[in-house]
C-alpha cells in the first residue's frame, strides 16, 4: 500500500472556458428579461446589477478587491461611480499595489455598465456601482448618519411598502450611499448562477470563480500573441509575472508544437 500523497496547497487554477463563460453571459441576460417579464422573483434592479457583475468581471481583468467591498480592508469600499468613465472606457480601482490603477473596458462592457447606469439612477458620483442588497447593512448605514429613531419611524409608517423599498427611498433622498456588495456576497451570487445556468465547471470549485474570469481574460489575450496586451490589462508590473502566470498555457503551446514537428 503506497501512502497517500501529501497535499501540496496548490489547487488547479480555474479559467472561465469560453462555453462556461457565454453560458452564464446568455443566462444573465435572460435572468434580466424573466425579472422584467415578473417570471422569477428576483427584483429587477437586482438583475441588472447581476448582470452587471458578471460582465465587469468577464471583461475587465480586474480583482474581486477591486471591484467589491472587502470588510477586512477599510480602503477597499467597492467600486464607486465617480471612478467609471465612460468617455475613455476605463475605470480606476485601488489596485494589490495599494495605489489607483486604471483599467479598461471594452464596449459590451460600457453598453451593459451604462444600461445599468440608467437603471439604477445614482444621486451621487460617490454612489457604489454594485450596492449591497443586504438588509443590515443598509439600515446600519442609514442609521449612523440620520439615527435610529428616524430609520425607525420610517420603517413603521411604510404602510403596504416594503422594508427594503423604504431603506432604498431613504438612502436616495438624503443621498447617502448604501454599502457596495462584498467579495463574498458575490462569491455567493456566482455559485448561484453557476447552479442555475446548468454549469459544470472545470478544477475543483463546483462554481466560477471571481479571479477565474481575470484568468480567462489573460489567457485569451496570451493564446492569442498578445502576451503585452495580457500584461497591460492584468496590470502585471512585468512580462515576466504574465509569463510565470501562464506558464502551463505556455508549455502547452509547446507541446502542441512538438506534435505539429513531428506528428
Amino acid at each position: 500500500m503506497d501512502p497517500l500523497p501529501e497535499d501540496d496547497g496548490k489547487r488547479k487554477r480555474q479559467y472561465w472556458s469560453a462555453e462556461d463563460r457565454e453560458t452564464l453571459l446568455e443566462y444573465a441576460t435572460k435572468r434580466v428579461d424573466m425579472a422584467l417579464e415578473e417570471t422569477i422573483r428576483t427584483d429587477v434592479e437586482a438583475a441588472f446589477r447581476d448582470r452587471a457583475i458578471v460582465v465587469m468581471l468577464d471583461g475587465t481583468g480586474a480583482r474581486g478587491a477591486e471591484l467589491f467591498a472587502d470588510p477586512k480592508d477599510d480602503k477597499r469600499n467597492g467600486l464607486q461611480w465617480k471612478d467609471v468613465d465612460f468617455d475613455e472606457r476605463l475605470i480606476e480601482v485601488y489596485g494589490k499595489s495599494r495605489e489607483y490603477e486604471q483599467a479598461p473596458f471594452p464596449a459590451s462592457v460600457h453598453d451593459v455598465l451604462k444600461r445599468w447606469y440608467r437603471v439604477q439612477e445614482p444621486t451621487t458620483e460617490a454612489w457604489p456601482v454594485f450596492p449591497t442588497g443586504h438588509y443590515g447593512s443598509k439600515k446600519r448605514t442609514l442609521e449612523d448618519a440620520l439615527g435610529v429613531d428616524r430609520v425607525e419611524a420610517a420603517l413603521e409608517d411604510r404602510g403596504d411598502a416594503g422594508k427594503i423599498e423604504i431603506l432604498d427611498r431613504l438612502h436616495c433622498e438624503h443621498e447617502i450611499p448604501p454599502p457596495s456588495i462584498s467579495k463574498e456576497g458575490v462569491r455567493r451570487l456566482l455559485k448561484r448562477l453557476t447552479d442555475e445556468a446548468g454549469i459544470d465547471p472545470d478544477g475543483e470549485y463546483d462554481y466560477l470563480t471571481l479571479h477565474g474570469a481575470r484568468r480567462a481574460l489573460g489567457r485569451d489575450l496570451y493564446t492569442s500573441g498578445m502576451s503585452e496586451k495580457a500584461q497591460e490589462a492584468l496590470r502585471h508590473n512585468s512580462i515576466e509575472t504574465t509569463h510565470e502566470a501562464y506558464a502551463d498555457v505556455k508549455m502547452k503551446d509547446v507541446s502542441d508544437s512538438i506534435d505539429n514537428v513531428r506528428g
